[in-house]
């Protein structure tokens, strides 16, 4: 018997700056056919973006994030996904969650002024992200005594927080950060420790896709060429007990899963 599989998230970013796919799907029309090829790739949910949180990554201003990402969402409510806010403003998740998503994505662990009142008012899914600093300095010296047992007293502590705000939690998702404010040894070491971070009762939702510690293992690959890295990561996650994986390659990792599953399966 076929043992479940994780679901996957595809990453949707309408963004001219994102790390990995920058500037490929910023226009409205193409980030809605990409949201199409994805789904039809095997996506479980999709994730749209409309603000970069690369290392080093400026603010965009409400306005014009609202602008990338609303049309979008309306677009793809009704392709057959459930859909996900990726941002950091409360505004920004009430009109994404009107336009039909069902998750708000934070990477700030709704940290912005009213973002736990706001996300229990929408009786959405939060996703609550471990970041040290800001996209915009992050990466500059990261440092921690113990980035295991840091990372996961910090989502806990805020999954705690945001449930005394009237989030259920059943809709608290917990989202180590990978790659956010951490070195390539503590993206290891957190990866190492997933069973651990995913035995507190949450869902929980992981992201190492193309991300750069795949680069520091293997030549400094560039960001299209860390494929085979992020399959292996999105396989030990799922091994580990990770509800979802946020990843920019859909069919290539439906089908590492599915191969995984067939097998944990067997006998």
């Amino acid at each position: 018997m076929m043992e479940p599989r994780a679901l996957v998230m595809g990453i949707v970013n309408v963004t001219p700056d994102s790390f990995s796919d920058g500037g490929q799907h910023s226009d409205t029309n193409a980030a809605i056919a990409h949201g199409r090829a994805l789904i039809a790739a095997g996506a479980d949910w999709l994730d749209i973006g409309g603000e970069s949180t690369r290392p080093g990554a400026q603010p965009v201003s409400e306005t014009d994030e609202l602008a990338r990402v609303i049309p979008v969402i309306e677009a793809l409510a009704g392709a057959g996904v459930p859909l996900s806010i990726d941002t950091m403003k409360p505004e920004i998740a009430r009109q994404a969650v009107k336009a039909g998503a069902v998750m708000w994505n934070d990477v700030n662990a709704l940290r912005a002024s009213g973002a736990p009142k706001m996300a229990a008012e929408l009786g959405c899914a939060a996703c609550l992200m471990h970041m040290q600093g800001e996209p915009r300095t992050m990466q500059a010296n990261p440092h921690y005594e113990d980035v295991v047992a840091e990372v996961e007293a910090f989502l806990l502590e805020r999954a705690e927080r945001v449930m005394s705000a009237g989030v259920s939690r059943e809709n608290i998702w917990l989202d180590p950060g990978i790659g956010f404010g951490k070195t390539p040894a503590h993206n290891l070491a957190l990866m190492a420790a997933l069973p651990r971070l995913a035995s507190h009762g949450f869902a929980t939702l992981f992201g190492a896709s193309r991300k750069r510690f795949i680069a520091a293992v293997d030549d400094d690959a560039p960001a299209d060429g860390r494929l085979g890295g992020s399959i292996a990561a999105a396989l030990h996650a799922a091994r580990s007990g990770v509800r979802m994986v946020r990843v920019h390659d859909v069919r290539e990792t439906v089908q590492a899963l599915k191969v995984q599953a067939v097998i944990a399966g067997v006998g």
